[in-house]
């Protein structure tokens, strides 16, 4: 099978490498498609702290289970979503560490990654642990399936957020995390929902889904707090991980609101602390997914209770990764870019994609 690696900063290398065996206790995936996220643009800067060359990449992918060697797998020839989540319970370390003994394998201290601690998805089939599929109905296109892991991240920082009925919300980014963070909260309850993004066309997106936009800017707190009375949000999502925003998130955050930081920071940021102190801000951290997270992504891509069918989105072959990988980092004409490790751009020119 044809498969992807990262090969060092800047280089995605095509190789042949063998299929993977069923081993026990796995699951064997045909890969339909695969997400570009923000990490693996990391990884291809030389930017994460675990890729090492050579790894497989990609942790955003969805399939159809080709064999398998365990008793609660789904059938062959189920559509699934990949939790691409790797703790230490799963590797069967004894005994595992207090996070997962404890039913918390989202923040294990050791947590690891497909596509990243293990071959991931940017090949023509992946072998993972049966624990690690989700069923999908078949109806649902796999474009639109393969949303489920970013759209858990959203579900598990709503869920983590205490967000109550007619909240004012205010989302600091408008990426795939960061919409569908919207989305997620106003399906919640939440009442005004404001996104904050620097990008035009991104902008554009977030108000065809009904949200109000602010581009981003030194006034974008006090544009905010004149928005909600001069009080400042319930409840601010950092989803874009960037150090111009950290010391915004105080600002923004009205007297004993609360900041959810979703995006995750390449270094420490300065953050006004004293403000959190003085305006009794809740601060919470947030980190991947749990598997009921999961779960319920998988459910509102079923349903498409988002409308995440009308989500730009544009599909490359596998020979075409660093054109995807470009795509993923420009910003514009996709919200998410996803791959098709099973056609190559000359199948495509051929018309049997």
């Amino acid at each position: 099978m044809r498969a992807v690696k990262w090969a060092g900063p800047g280089r995605l290398d095509e190789h042949e490498v063998p299929v993977p065996s069923v081993l026990p206790g796995r699951v064997l995936v045909r890969v339909s498609r695969v997400g570009v996220c923000g990490s693996d643009l990391a990884i291809l800067r030389g930017q994460h702290a675990r890729a090492e060359p050579g790894v497989i990449l990609g942790h955003e992918f969805v399939g159809t289970v080709a064999a398998a060697d365990a008793a609660d797998a789904p059938p062959v020839g189920s559509q699934v979503a990949v939790r691409p989540l790797i703790a230490c319970a799963d590797r069967g370390t004894v005994p595992p560490c207090r996070a997962c003994a404890s039913g918390n394998a989202h923040v294990c201290v050791a947590l690891g990654l497909y596509g990243v601690d293990e071959p991931g998805g940017l090949a023509g089939y992946v072998s993972v642990r049966a624990a690690a599929v989700h069923p999908v109905a078949p109806a649902v296109p796999p474009a639109r399936a393969a949303l489920a892991e970013p759209l858990a991240v959203a579900v598990h920082a709503v869920s983590r957020s205490g967000l109550t009925a007619g909240a004012t919300v205010v989302v600091f980014g408008a990426g795939p995390i960061g919409l569908f963070t919207a989305l997620v909260a106003r399906r919640g309850g939440a009442g005004d929902v404001l996104i904050v993004e620097p990008n035009a066309w991104r902008r554009e997106i977030a108000e065809r889904y009904g949200f109000a936009t602010l581009p981003a800017g030194a006034d974008t707190p006090a544009l905010i707090r004149a928005r909600t009375r001069g009080e400042g949000a319930d409840l601010v999502f950092d989803s874009a991980g960037h150090p111009s925003v950290a010391l915004q998130l105080t600002e923004a955050a009205r007297i004993q609101g609360t900041i959810v930081v979703v995006g995750v920071y390449k270094t420490p940021p300065p953050v006004d602390l004293r403000t959190v102190n003085f305006a009794e801000h809740r601060l919470i951290g947030t980190r991947v997914y749990t598997r009921e997270d999961f779960g319920t992504a998988v459910g509102l891509i079923e349903t498409d209770e988002l409308g995440l069918s009308a989500l730009p989105t544009r599909t490359y072959p596998l020979d075409e990764a660093a054109d995807a990988f470009a795509a993923a980092g420009g910003g514009e004409g996709s919200v998410k870019v996803l791959i098709e490790p099973g056609h190559t751009s000359g199948e495509r020119e051929q018309g049997n994609a």
